[in-house]
């Protein structure tokens, strides 16, 4: 969706090894206006406790709110190689080990992986029990590589740390903590390591622990019994159990701790907050997350809604993306599907609170696209011009910023078309963002009269009424389906994807032109039919063999807005399929190497074919969010 900045430089922080004074971190941090004491509550007691919090390593274990950590690293003896920092990757990436993530607690109180590195494999499981942690390593077969323990302090946290008798020691105010082990060190000189630190012989399985003496068999009874709960919660989802699995664990995997901003979150992937200096939130993408956590954890659900929609920017829109260091794209904005999540979640769980947490700032947001992307009634994918600014290392203010906008990239329906600096948008009147933009005007009028707001609702209603009416323009009757059309020549755009099913998502269509559309196009072997569905193009269209990002690969966030579409009209047999067919492209590929993929091969349904699908991106089990949405009993318990 995205280009990475290469040029971000991070610095490893969990080798602190020094008295830490913190400092005030102004250039990381980013402002964000909380307004209800429910949500400030709701980030201090998610921050808290034990779990692989540090984004750049999932083998690294952290204590919050102290960010003290124990780090676990694979070093191979005599050659220098040493493992310190690890996520899950794409194969196609090459990296020197491959992890297979595991059953998992929402909160990290349980956790489970496999690692292989330099031939050799071995499962990691920890457990929380009372304030301690407990940490189980186990080799496949006796290893000759060696494990290091490393102590240290992340995010500039205050805190000493040492190594004394076999022990690794933490202090910080009144809290005091050793790090333990159910086997005798081993001595290494050469680590390559700087911190204090424990050295294993991987020739026996090792318990690793907080607090009084553990025995490996404590340790493992209960990291079996922390292991036997998540199954069974897996397990109580029936035939579903194992798409749930793979829905939850890319969620909870992925949930990090924004030090500087004091914040739990869930970005795309580790992946790519590792490459953007920390973290990175998207705009779609992460109120994405948000509506797939609503399912089964109302906490998580929250949080990942309101950052992102915290991270408006000061002409009032929410940004295509925010990272560290003042970087946010200050030019555009990516598709407006907030108000939809926020309701659906609202729906669930019915506190008012949230709705009054993000409604001022959906507004606003509402009120800039009819504002900033209006061309003669329609609306467009832009880029505002605001100068030269360092911090958005993508560019402004040209037909790629627009189609950034867009979320879609290198979309060939956008090919050819040319960008309108006076307008600030690209000659092409959008369906996709029209029928995007009349869900949100209902879905928040529908929160305007919630809070009781019956002059801001009516101002909605009056909008979607507005753009509805311009979208019916675009129905072409003779191809059966809306196109897009040319801003500078009037000409409509034969070029198909998804998106041009999206009046349906709007309720902007009838009954008969949405069984047109799914009868002629959507079941159209030549257009998005097929055993994988659908294509980001359709696949009689030249860009489709491009196979590269949105150019005919396949994307759940494409398939569950489609899918959420059709929930609105009698077409039961073709929802059925896209569920059905859907699903199985996820679960071809979780089942094959315990992947979620940012998108798939439309003709292989391979995620990891190509280097610019990430192998854990979490949009990716949208592709079987759907099925939960459509026959599963809604869960509305937070789970750990």
């Amino acid at each position: 969706m995205r280009q990475k900045n290469l040029n971000v430089m991070f610095c490893r922080l969990s080798i602190a090894v020094l008295y830490l004074i913190p400092v005030q971190a102004i250039s990381q941090s980013v402002p964000i206006n909380i307004r209800t004491p429910e949500y400030r509550e709701l980030q201090r007691n998610l921050a808290t406790g034990w779990n692989t919090w540090y984004n750049n390593s999932v083998i690294s274990h952290v204590l919050l709110p102290h960010g003290f950590a124990i780090n676990l690293c694979l070093e191979k003896p005599g050659t220098g190689a040493l493992l310190r920092e690890t996520f899950k990757a794409s194969a196609i990436q090459q990296r020197q080990e491959q992890v297979l993530l595991g059953l998992r607690a929402d909160d990290g109180s349980y956790t489970s992986m496999t690692v292989k590195y330099e031939g050799e494999e071995l499962a990691v499981q920890s457990a929380t029990d009372g304030k301690d942690e407990l940490i189980l390593v186990t080799p496949a077969n006796g290893a000759k590589n060696l494990l290091i323990v490393e102590a240290g302090v992340l995010w500039n946290k205050e805190g000493t740390i040492g190594m004394a008798q076999n022990k690794l020691n933490y202090h910080t105010g009144n809290t005091d903590i050793s790090v333990s082990a159910t086997a005798i060190p081993t001595v290494d000189a050469y680590a390559v390591t700087t911190t204090p630190h424990l050295t294993f012989s991987l020739d026996q399985e090792i318990g690793i622990y907080t607090g009084r003496q553990r025995t490996i068999a404590e340790i493992r009874s209960i990291i079996e019994k922390r292991h036997a709960e998540q199954q069974q919660r897996m397990t109580g989802y029936g035939n579903m159990a194992e798409s749930f699995t793979a829905m939850q664990t890319i969620l909870a995997w992925n949930t990090t701790y924004d030090a500087p901003n004091k914040r739990v979150l869930t970005p795309v992937s580790r992946n790519w907050s590792h490459g953007w200096g920390g973290f990175v939130l998207f705009d779609w993408d992460n109120y994405f997350a948000s509506y797939m956590f609503s399912m089964f954890n109302k906490n998580l659900a929250y949080a990942n809604a309101v950052e992102i929609t915290k991270a408006i920017t000061p002409n009032g829109f929410i940004p295509n993306y925010q990272a560290p260091f003042g970087k946010t794209s200050f030019d555009r904005s990516e598709p407006p599907i907030g108000s939809l999540v926020v309701l659906d979640i609202y729906k669930k769980y019915q506190e008012k609170w949230f709705l009054i947490e993000v409604y001022d700032e959906l507004l606003s947001w509402n009120r800039w696209w009819s504002q900033n992307r209006d061309v003669k009634g329609y609306l467009c994918w832009g880029s505002q011009s605001h100068g030269d600014n360092p911090k958005d290392f993508n560019g402004t203010h040209n037909i790629q910023a627009a189609m950034y906008e867009s979320g879609l990239d290198n979309s060939p329906m956008y090919d050819g078309v040319p960008f309108n600096p006076k307008n600030n948008t690209m000659e092409l009147a959008d369906v996709g963002l029209m029928s995007l933009y009349i869900a949100d005007c209902k879905s928040l009028s529908a929160i305007a009269t919630i809070l009781n707001k019956p002059q801001d609702a009516k101002e909605l209603n009056k909008r979607a009424d507005v753009y509805s009416k311009k979208l019916a323009t675009m129905w072409d009757e003779k191809t059966g389906i809306f196109l897009n059309k040319r801003m500078d020549t009037g000409e409509k755009s034969y070029k198909m994807s998804p998106t041009n099913f999206y009046p349906m998502l709007a309720k902007a269509c009838t009954e008969r032109q949405a069984e047109r559309m799914i009868k002629e196009h959507y079941y159209n072997p030549g257009e998005f039919y097929g055993k994988y569905v659908m294509p980001s193009i359709a696949r009689n269209d030249p860009g489709f063999k491009d196979n590269d990002y949105w150019r005919g690969r396949i994307w759940g966030p494409m398939n569950f807005l489609v899918y959420l579409g059709m929930r609105n009209y009698h077409l039961e047999t073709a929802r059925a399929d896209l569920i059905s067919k859907s699903k199985a492209l996820l679960m071809q590929n979780w089942k094959k190497d315990g992947g979620v993929y940012e998108n798939y091969n439309a003709v292989t349904g391979d995620g990891s074919d190509v280097k610019n699908a990430d192998g854990f991106y979490h949009w990716g089990a949208l592709l079987t969010y759907m099925d939960f949405l459509e026959n599963a009993k809604p869960d509305t318990t937070t789970k750990p």
